[in-house]
């Protein structure tokens, strides 16, 4: 199944038809996860991750491609009939090799290793039907990732509280978020945490250099494209994304 799912998902993203909710069936957490290694294989480098810590549930993994990650500002082209969504998040960057996770000071080690950014994910499926789809089918989809839009990094982030966040993000005419958002469980220091722990050699596993989005402060609103977006989250620095229409 992770083959066949494999090629369905690529043809997709050459240009192929959209890949139908149905191809669910059966699909595996096991099965997604080797799903998204054949596609890095033939679409990668791998430059990141997009991780989510839902309650109650196992984590959510998927790697974002090199090609795809963008530093602000920058223009992207879609195509004009597609809906795309917006999300602001708190991002990572690994500096270093990451720390032996066994180590008793692993947590200190590993806020020493990172530096933090604001990020614009675009979200963009190659499944027929992205809202109703089941999450395992979304996760072999690389968690319907589309493309990352980083700001300027802050190396001494000790000051800026990853528990909390007040921005603003502004999509064409409308406002996305004015003020506190909520940070996705609660704290983005403690998603990565938790997905340093779990990645393991997954695609290559975290190297330096490579980034981690840790989920959104806004919500996930879809878009088409032909309008501009600016973001900034307080104490970071700004994100401008033109979507241009294909």
């Amino acid at each position: 199944m992770p083959e066949a799912l494999a090629r369905l998902l690529a043809q997709a993203r050459r240009g192929g038809a959209k890949v139908p909710n149905s191809a669910a069936a059966g699909l595996t957490r096991e099965a997604a996860f080797e799903v998204q290694e054949r596609l890095a294989a033939s679409f990668g480098p791998v430059g990141g991750f997009k991780v989510a810590c839902l309650p109650g549930a196992p984590i959510v993994i998927a790697p974002i491609y090199s090609c795809d990650i963008h530093d602000s500002p920058v223009t992207l082209s879609i195509p004009a009939q597609e809906a795309v969504g917006i999300e602001m998040e708190y991002a990572f960057r690994l500096l270093e090799p990451l720390p032996d996770t066994a180590s008793p000071d692993f947590d200190t080690r590993l806020r020493a290793a990172v530096e933090l950014l604001p990020a614009i994910e675009l979200v963009r499926a190659r499944i027929a039907d992205p809202v109703a789809a089941d999450p395992l089918l979304k996760m072999a989809d690389n968690q319907i990732n589309g493309a990352v839009v980083l700001g300027d990094s802050l190396r001494d982030w000790r000051a800026q509280d990853v528990t909390r966040a007040k921005g603003r993000l502004q999509a064409g005419s409308e406002l996305l978020l004015d003020g506190a958002a909520k940070v996705p469980g609660g704290d983005a220091f403690e998603t990565l945490r938790r997905f340093a722990l779990a990645i393991g050699t997954h695609c290559g596993g975290w190297q330096p250099g490579q980034v981690v989005i840790t989920g959104s402060l806004n919500g996930l609103p879809w878009f088409r494209p032909g309008l501009s977006i600016a973001g900034q989250i307080e104490g970071l620095g700004a994100l401008k994304v033109q979507l241009a229409a294909a």
